[in-house]
């Protein structure tokens, strides 16, 4: 075999691996938000705008009548579902399942959340009009911050993946609970309480060791259909719903909920994850606000991920730690550690969906919402990246 053919097939080898592994996850967030960078700053801007925000011919939910609702209201809903499954399997049989292993990423996570919040808010200014963004910094975004670990390969001890992981899963409950009980304003009782009832026979079929997949399925699509049209907003649904299947071992020695997770878990990667990306991170770079960047909205969002995320991060592991309260990660160094905080600050896929639900009907502070996530995400990565691959060949 010729040698460039040979090296062609070297090549194609190690993409298709690194495709189907953790950082081909982030690279294909990466592409997706390039590719909606380009668009909304090009002359295709009034197509791709029309294309994810003019009202559809028909739709079968009135709720959602553009392409853009459907795909924030409706697929990250399967998003959150698999969040919650996730959620779920963690604190039953996983890093979250004894209160030692707990510990130290809830710590981590709390103080993760709240840093950047206390950041966001000095740097805004306390201006009222800002002060609904100030959950946008806190959490982190799973599939970029752990394809970026991916990329560095052996250089990063198993334990502080380990911890990135647990710390952001832990992110995700926080960032679930404040939308369900901040980001919700006008509230259908009747319509909550069909999504209880819902969510109740779920749990009673869980109870009852009823382990049909559709059961489940058309119940949780009840439970998302409610809620979507009572106000609270719908990917809470999701989360909920994943709490009512059933994980435990059936007859056949197979669990619900890993079958479940297992199968949605490309779904969401390959497809929803970049579709939300594509219709997210659009945002003319130009055009927001007067000074761009340091415009008060996006430079508190930056300065949340990337100050914010680190000093939270950081500076709970150090306390728990010096205060006996937890263990350092096995094997991690205090600067691979600040590497890892600093990936915290990868705040993509749920900082823009906090974004569009702390500003509704104010396109123009979503649009510098999106560029403050968008360069605080890339910052925290980078730096991330550089202090970890550093670390790593200092001791080569």
């Amino acid at each position: 075999m010729p040698y460039h053919r040979h090296l062609a097939n070297r090549i194609a080898i190690a993409l298709r691996r690194w495709a189907h592994g953790e950082a081909g996850s982030g690279l294909l967030l990466i592409v997706a938000a390039a590719i909606a960078l380009l668009l909304a700053n090009s002359p295709a801007t009034h197509f791709y705008h029309t294309a994810l925000h003019a009202p559809l011919a028909w739709t079968p939910i009135a709720h959602l009548s553009t392409v853009h609702a459907w795909i924030n209201d409706a697929a990250m809903a399967l998003f959150f579902f698999a969040v919650g499954l996730e959620i779920k399997r963690e604190i039953l049989d996983g890093e979250l399942a004894s209160p030692e292993r707990r510990r130290l990423p809830v710590i981590a996570a709390m103080a993760g959340m709240a840093a950047p919040a206390l950041v966001y808010l000095a740097v805004s200014g306390g201006d009222p009009a800002l002060r609904p963004g100030w959950a946008i910094p806190a959490a982190t975004d799973i599939a970029f911050a752990v394809g970026v670990l991916a990329l560095l390969g052996k250089g990063v001890p198993p334990s502080l993946r380990l911890l990135l992981l647990t710390i952001a899963i832990v992110d995700d409950i926080g960032a679930v609970a404040i939308i369900a009980l901040v980001y919700t304003k006008h509230i259908d009782l009747m319509l909550l309480l069909g999504a209880g009832i819902c969510l109740a026979l779920m749990l009673a079929s869980n109870r009852l060791r009823i382990g049909n997949g559709w059961t489940y399925a058309a119940l949780a699509l009840l439970t998302w259909l409610c809620t979507l049209h009572s106000g609270v907003h719908a990917t809470v649904a999701g989360v909920a719903a994943a709490m009512a299947i059933p994980m435990r071992l059936d007859r056949g020695s197979h669990s619900l909920l890993l079958h479940m997770e297992h199968a949605l878990a490309p779904w969401v990667t390959y497809l929803i994850l970049p579709l939300f990306a594509l219709a997210n991170a659009g945002t003319e770079l130009g055009g927001s606000g007067s000074h761009g960047l340091l415009s008060p909205l996006p430079l508190a969002v930056a300065a949340g991920l990337v100050l914010g995320k680190q000093l939270g991060i950081f500076g709970a592991i150090w306390a728990a730690c010096h205060l006996r309260l937890a263990h350092r990660p096995e094997g991690a160094t205090w600067p691979q550690i600040w590497g890892m905080a600093l990936l915290c600050g990868i705040g993509f896929t749920m900082s823009l969906f906090i974004a569009a639900l702390a500003f509704p009907d104010q396109a123009e502070l979503v649009e510098e919402a999106k560029l403050g996530v968008l360069a605080g995400s890339l910052i925290s990565a980078v730096a991330g990246f550089l202090v970890l691959r550093l670390v790593a060949s200092q001791r080569d």
